[in-house]
């Protein structure tokens, strides 16, 4: 089976460069698709509070029989639960709900709400072992130099919206002066901007004998940005694995490179986007 790579985080823990997300999928989804992933090779999964299926996850984790120390685990705070005391009641849930007894990255969802409470309140549950990481999503590079210069305990990870179309060279760049790992979500850009059509990346993926999702994957993981795409179709969940016996040129990065436009699914920015988050808290 395919060793995945790893990086490693600044407490000295270490998280596979490759996971699997399941955003937007049904319990059901989840715990089939989760099981596929873990059968093919994944060991990192990515869930959370808001998409509502830790529970499925945990089926399949159980399911799949892989050792439990084999496995990385993240899911995330939402902003309902943003302060001290209901972020640990949020942790302890999540745990229930995966059926765990630690989780091996937990990310504030949002940069929203009482922030710095939150954190409080995780830094308490990573005394107690039950987080193994802490860290943030969704955080513009202000927002994540804040919190690192004040945080007890720094982030590890900010994950962020990352694909060719938006590729974050400055924040990742940031990010790694500051001891953060740079994890995308929306590798593929949720299917946006003809990205699976794409001239130049289908160029490069013919080139390889490779489809388009596993050059934007490679893409990704040789800027040492960690990837979790999702995908309820077991053969992509397979082709999308299947990244770690090619190696692009460095012609290829600057081509690809030339993509970026700062073009986002997600709006954090805009005042419409926060009241439907909070919309969604209620």
């Amino acid at each position: 089976m395919t060793n995945i790579p790893t990086v490693t985080l600044n407490n000295g823990n270490t998280m596979p460069i490759l996971g699997f997300g399941v955003f937007q999928m049904s319990n059901e989804e989840a715990e089939a698709s989760v099981l596929a992933a873990l059968k093919t090779g994944y060991r990192s999964i990515d869930t959370a509070t808001m998409y509502r299926n830790e529970e499925a996850v945990g089926r399949a984790i159980k399911r799949s029989g892989v050792p439990r120390e084999e496995l990385f685990i993240t899911s995330k705070l939402w902003i309902s639960d943003a302060s001290e005391e209901k972020a640990k009641a949020a942790v302890q849930l999540s745990l229930d709900k995966l059926d765990l007894e630690y989780i091996d990255l937990y990310l504030v969802h949002q940069p929203f709400g009482d922030v710095y409470g939150a954190w409080r309140g995780l830094e308490t549950m990573c005394d107690e072992g039950k987080l193994k990481a802490i860290g943030i999503s969704n955080f513009n590079t202000v927002q994540a130099y804040d919190l690192h210069y004040n945080a007890r305990i720094k982030p590890a990870v900010n994950q962020i919206e990352t694909h060719p179309f938006n590729q974050q060279i400055d924040a990742h760049r940031f990010l790694t002066d500051l001891g953060i790992v740079h994890e995308g979500w929306a590798p593929f850009a949720e299917g946006a901007h003809d990205i699976f059509t794409n001239e130049l990346l289908g160029g490069i993926a013919k080139k390889h004998s490779k489809t388009i999702g596993q050059v934007i994957l490679r893409w990704s993981v040789q800027r040492g940005v960690v990837a979790i795409p999702k995908s309820v179709k077991e053969d992509r969940i397979k082709e999308n694995f299947d990244i770690f016996d090619f190696e692009l040129t460095n012609e290829d990065m600057a081509r690809i490179a030339l993509l970026d436009a700062g073009l986002t699914t997600v709006n954090h920015n805009d005042p419409a986007f926060l009241k439907y988050l909070h919309e969604r808290s209620k």
